[in-house]
C-alpha cells in the first residue's frame, strides 16, 4: 500500500498539468487582452450620444415579488421618455404577476401583454413584434435591477452597423449572505471576462439581464429559440455565426439576483452548464475549433469544455490526493500512540510545507483570479466591498462548482432534462 499509494498520487498530479496550465494560458491571455480594452472604451464613450428609439422587453413568470421593482428602474432610466417603451409579457404566470403588471396599464411608455406559457424565448419574441418601432431591442429578466445610466452607456455599443449586440456588467443585487458575496466575485470576473473578449469578438453569451440587440438583424436571423433553456446564449452563437459582433459595455450597470443557497446554486448552474454543452456539442459544434470565427472558436468555446471537464477532474484529483493522503498517514502510525503522531503536529513549520508545482501552480491560477476580480471591479465601477466574496470565492466555491459540473455531464450524457426552477 505504501508503494502504490505515491505512484497513485503521482500519476493524478501529472493528468491534472495539461487542465492547469489551459486555465493559467487563458487568464493570462485575458489579462493580455484587457490592455487593449480602454482605448476602445474611450473610443466607445466619446461616440456621439444619439438617443434612438428603443425598447426593453421583460419576460416575467411568476415574478409578483420582484416585477414592480424591476419597473421601478425602468423608468427611473436617464432617456427620453418618447423613445423608451417598456414591454411586460406575462408567460402564463400561476401567481399575482398578472395583477401586478395591470396596475401599469395607462402607462404610456409601458405595454402589458398576457399570453400562455410558452417558455421564455416566446415572450421575448412577442415584445419584439410589439415593439415595432424600435431600433434596438432590450432584454431584462424580472428580478433584475438597472442604474439609471445604463441605457445611455449601452447604444455607443452600437455605433458600427456590423454590431448586432452589446452585454452589460452585471453584479449581484445587495449581496447579504457568504454564497451570494461569493456569486459576486464571480460576476465581476464575468465583467472582466466580457470586457477583454470583446476586444476580440469572443463573447459568447448574452445575458438575459439588460443585454441590447439590433432588432434588424434578430429579426433576420428567426428571434429566440427554446434552445436547451440557454436562449441567450443560443442567440449570441447565431449571432457569432453569421458574422456579426457582440460588444460590451463595462459600465452600463445591471443588478440581479441570485439564488441563496446551494441547493438553488447547484440547480441555477447545472441549467446553464448544460445548455452550453448541449448547444455547443450539437446545433454549434462547427464553430469549434474553426479558425473562421477566430478566438471564440479557437479558444473560448474549446476552453469551455476544458473548464467544465477539468473542473470535475482536478476536484476529483484532490478528494483522492486527500483519502490516499488520510490512509497513509493512518499506515504509517498504525500502533503508534496518538501522543506521538499528533501533538507534534500543532507547531508549524513553514519549511516543511509540500512546495509540489501543482501546489504552486494552482496558486498561482487563484491569484490571478482575484485579479480578474480586482479589474472587473475597477473597470465597472461595482460599489460595496468585495473583500469577503474573493476570500469565499478563492476558498469555498472551488468545492461547490464540481457537484454543478458532474451532474450537467451526467445529465447530458443520459439525455435528463430538469425543470427551469
Amino acid at each position: 500500500m505504501l508503494t502504490r499509494t505515491p505512484a497513485l498520487y503521482m500519476s493524478l498530479e501529472i493528468l491534472a498539468y495539461p487542465f492547469l496550465f489551459l486555465g493559467l494560458y487563458f487568464e493570462v491571455f485575458m489579462l493580455l487582452t484587457f490592455l487593449s480594452a480602454p482605448a476602445k472604451e474611450r473610443r466607445m464613450r466619446s461616440a456621439a450620444l444619439h438617443t434612438p428609439k428603443v425598447a426593453i422587453i421583460v419576460p416575467c413568470w411568476n415574478e409578483q415579488d420582484t416585477i414592480g421593482g424591476t419597473v421601478a428602474s425602468l423608468l427611473a432610466l436617464d432617456y427620453p421618455a418618447d423613445k423608451l417603451q417598456i414591454v411586460l409579457v406575462n408567460d402564463g404566470s400561476t401567481d399575482n404577476t398578472k395583477a401586478v403588471m395591470d396596475s401599469y396599464i395607462g402607462n404610456p411608455q409601458i405595454t402589458v401583454v398576457h399570453q400562455e406559457n410558452g417558455g421564455k424565448h416566446t415572450a421575448i419574441n412577442h415584445g419584439i413584434e410589439i415593439a415595432e418601432d424600435a431600433e434596438f431591442v432590450g432584454c431584462l429578466d424580472a428580478d433584475s435591477f438597472v442604474a439609471a445610466d445604463a441605457l445611455r452607456e449601452m447604444i455607443p455599443c452600437f455605433d458600427k452597423p456590423e454590431v448586432a449586440a452589446a452585454t452589460p456588467a452585471m453584479s449581484v443585487f445587495q449581496p447579504k449572505n457568504m454564497l451570494e458575496k461569493m456569486q459576486n466575485a464571480e460576476y465581476i470576473i464575468g465583467i472582466a471576462a466580457r470586457h477583454a473578449l470583446s476586444a476580440v469578438n469572443g463573447i459568447y453569451v448574452t445575458p438575459g439581464p439588460f443585454s441590447f440587440y439590433r432588432r434588424s438583424i434578430i429579426e433576420s436571423l428567426g428571434g429566440f429559440k427554446h434552445a436547451h433553456q440557454a436562449e441567450d446564449m443560443e442567440m449570441a452563437l447565431r449571432i457569432q455565426r453569421a458574422g456579426y459582433e457582440i460588444e460590451n459595455a463595462p459600465r452600463a450597470r445591471v443588478y440581479t439576483k441570485v439564488p441563496r443557497s446551494v441547493p438553488k446554486l447547484i440547480k441555477q448552474r447545472t441549467r446553464w452548464t448544460s445548455g452550453f454543452l448541449r448547444n455547443v456539442m450539437t446545433d454549434y459544434r462547427d464553430l469549434v475549433g474553426n479558425p473562421k470565427y477566430g478566438i471564440l472558436g479557437l479558444m473560448v468555446l474549446p476552453l469551455g469544455f476544458v473548464a467544465i471537464v477539468g473542473g470535475a477532474f482536478l476536484f476529483i484529483v484532490a478528494m483522492s490526493s486527500l483519502v490516499l493522503n488520510l490512509v497513509r498517514t493512518y499506515t504509517l502510525t498504525d500502533g503508534i500512540p496518538l501522543s506521538y503522531t499528533l501533538l507534534p503536529r500543532f507547531s508549524l513549520e513553514w519549511f516543511y510545507l509540500p512546495a509540489t508545482f501543482l501546489l504552486l501552480t494552482s496558486l498561482v491560477v487563484g491569484i490571478l483570479s482575484v485579479s480578474l476580480v480586482l479589474i472587473g471591479r475597477h473597470v465597472s465601477n461595482t460599489p460595496a466591498s468585495i473583500v469577503i466574496g474573493i476570500i469565499g470565492y478563492t476558498f469555498i466555491y472551488a468545492f461547490i462548482a464540481p457537484f454543478w459540473l458532474m451532474r450537467s455531464m451526467y445529465d447530458v450524457l443520459t439525455g435528463k432534462r430538469r425543470a427551469w426552477r
